[in-house]
């Protein structure tokens, strides 16, 4: 089969398109053809070596969605050709994965495969971000980073669903009126960090709730600052750039810190499936939209890699079979 192969870290050329061999599934594993693969900017971070996932040469990318192809032994509740969605499992870009069983999520049959992949790693995300790491309440204001991308579109959407105020910070602005069909009730364009002001103003001094801030280290001081008293930093940005250590004396306000994880939200099968099935049902509903920005070939993984981290792409990008 053909898989994308990082032999050595490095820059979006490290990429590449290789004949790899096939393997037959292991006990509580299963084979699946995939349909799609997310892209992530934590696949970025694997590229350059921020850290590792599995020992190189390595297939990166661990979402995806595809149709079973085989099972292994002690597999009870999947079998060939049921369609399935994962949000965790190393070796996604690539035609075909062998992943475990307990990782995969059954796809209703009205959801098609590319909106599976799409959702499932960003919806768990925000679903996490809006209800665990805190819980949006009427009338909180929440200011969203990266407000047009994948997990902003969808942390929007779930912010307004809970009766929440967004603003939200996109790059540039082309990416306006995105950020407002997702519900943003107001939107600062910023690419250089030079938003609390304007987060001030929009609250009447007072500062968001709330905010979250996949964006990086170089949004985390202004996120700080555009927190009101007890306010709450969601700082998930750790995949794009590290965060320098801090001195919990120079925190502002009173405000907390946290730095949340997905696999936090979904510790149990039990949760993993309960969690993924709200989130199908929404798209179902129509109240959660799932925005495909572009679709790559499986070859062209180098360039979707360019392409987020230039900043210029919205919604969600996935490579296809």
């Amino acid at each position: 089969m053909k898989a994308i192969v990082l032999e050595t870290v490095g820059g979006p050329d490290h990429l590449r398109l290789l004949e790899v061999p096939d393997h037959d599934p292991g006990p509580h594993e299963v084979l699946v053809e995939i349909a799609a693969a997310g892209v992530n900017y934590m696949d970025i971070g694997t590229r350059v070596g921020m850290y590792s996932i599995a020992p190189l040469p390595m297939t990166p990318g661990v979402e995806g969605a595809g149709r079973i192809a085989a099972v292994g032994e002690n597999v009870r509740d999947l079998k060939v050709g049921d369609r399935v969605a994962w949000f965790f499992a190393v070796g996604s870009y690539a035609e075909r994965i062998i992943a475990p069983a307990d990782a995969m999520v059954p796809v209703p049959d009205d959801i098609d495969l590319k909106t599976a992949a799409a959702l499932l790693m960003q919806g768990l995300t925000a679903s996490h971000l809006v209800s665990d790491t805190y819980a949006i309440k009427p009338g909180d204001v929440a200011l969203v980073h990266s407000a047009a991308g994948g997990v902003g579109l969808m942390l929007t959407q779930l912010i307004k669903l809970r009766g929440g105020r967004v603003i939200g910070r996109v790059s540039s602005r082309e990416k306006v009126e995105l950020a407002r069909a997702a519900g943003a009730d107001h939107v600062v364009v910023d690419g250089t960090g030079d938003f609390a002001d304007e987060v001030l103003h929009l609250t009447d001094g007072a500062g968001a709730h709330v905010v979250y801030d996949g964006a990086g280290a170089d949004t985390f001081q202004g996120s700080l600052a555009s927190l009101r008293y007890h306010g709450v930093l969601a700082y998930y940005g750790q995949t794009i750039k590290r965060q320098p250590p801090i001195d919990l004396l120079d925190l502002p306000k009173s405000v907390l810190v946290t730095y949340p994880v997905v696999h936090h939200h979904v510790r149990t099968r039990s949760d993993l499936l309960g969690r993924s099935q709200a989130l199908f049902d929404r798209v179902r509903e129509g109240s959660l939209k799932v925005r495909i920005g572009h679709q790559y070939p499986l070859a062209e993984a180098a360039q979707a890699h360019t392409d987020i981290a230039s900043r210029r792409t919205t919604g969600k990008l996935l490579l296809v079979s």
